[in-house]
């Protein structure tokens, strides 16, 4: 039997090759808007892209606002596009401080957690996969509908910030755990805004975001496959490679950030990305896409690497683009 892709994409976490000298792993992911309000929608999408470019690993990319949604945020979905706020779950830092603990299996996260069941029945272990986790401040953010929201209260009601977030973060703990019960592999934990300089300081960081999230990440602490995504340009990724995951995830081709080589040099985990999700992925050259990619497994030696766009892309990406990005890691 020959290297599967479970031995490929383990093999890059541990700093190896999976058999004498196996390809690094790709993957990629992007949302398909129309049908990923339903678990049998989200779940036959996830897997119709992993079967069409023969994935190594899945990253299932639910809609972005099923973290908010049994907070009370109203949304209205559109076919082609992210989803409108239409109402906020909060409104005031006193709606905040009465967030409580949720079911994280009913509602939108049940709806999750059945997507993922799923999944996890087709693939019968053929590839690792893992599930979407927003942080317990994007939470926030999210069900509040503005981040300008989330930093005022920062500054004038730190006491009602935190107590929501203490409400969140038993949630998304309890649904990490879930997440690995239905069949994930780990969990994608995302900072979304807060992983960027621009949006948070490092001291308020620490304060409203560190302690929260390595309680949500201690929840999934069995799994072999978490993943910590940190957003946007300027990021805060340097100061956070001490959090106990696997791989790391970010855009190491945006303003700010840290390139593969540098991140590969402070931690011993394994990083993920290298393509240009919005540059080289979201144009019309798949031969830029096969540079970007053949660069990033030449920077990282062809270990520790497992190759992917730095964030969701943009479901419209032209094919060839796809295919070229899987084809570099496969030459």
């Amino acid at each position: 039997m020959g290297v599967t892709k479970s031995d490929r994409v383990f093999a890059a976490l541990r700093g190896e090759s999976a058999s004498g000298g196996d390809r690094v792993p790709v993957s990629a992911w992007w949302h398909d808007f129309a049908r990923e309000w339903s678990p049998q929608g989200l779940a036959a999408a996830t897997l119709e892209a992993y079967r069409r470019y023969d994935w190594d690993y899945i990253k299932v990319n639910p809609r972005a606002s099923y973290y908010a949604e049994d907070y009370g945020a109203r949304f209205q979905s559109h076919e082609h596009r992210q989803p409108d706020l239409l109402q906020p779950g909060v409104g005031s830092a006193e709606d905040v401080r009465r967030l409580r603990p949720l079911d994280a299996t009913q509602g939108a996260y049940g709806e999750q957690l059945e997507a993922l069941r799923l999944i996890a029945r087709e693939l019968r272990g053929e590839a690792p996969f893992i599930q979407t986790v927003f942080s317990p401040l994007a939470v926030i953010s999210r069900t509040a509908g503005s981040a300008k929201f989330v930093q005022r209260l920062m500054r004038e009601n730190p006491d009602e910030l935190l107590a929501g977030l203490e409400a969140v973060t038993q949630t998304l703990a309890a649904y990490a755990r879930a997440c690995l019960d239905a069949g994930a592999a780990g969990i994608f934990f995302a900072t979304v805004e807060w992983g960027s300089a621009d949006n948070i300081t490092p001291g308020d960081y620490d304060r409203f975001a560190r302690p929260f999230d390595l309680r949500v990440l201690a929840a999934a602490a069995g799994a072999p496959f978490n993943v910590f995504h940190v957003c946007r340009a300027n990021n805060h990724l340097l100061r956070l490679l001490d959090y106990p995951v696997a791989a790391f995830h970010w855009d190491a081709r945006a303003p700010g950030n840290p390139s593969l080589a540098e991140a590969l040099e402070r931690t011993e985990r394994a990083v993920m990305g290298g393509v240009s999700h919005e540059g080289a992925m979201g144009g019309n050259d798949p031969a830029l896409v096969e540079a970007e990619a053949r660069a990033a497994i030449a920077e990282a030696g062809g270990r520790r690497l497992l190759l992917a766009p730095g964030c969701s892309i943009d479901p419209a990406v032209p094919e060839g683009n796809l295919r070229a990005l899987a084809g570099a890691a496969r030459r």
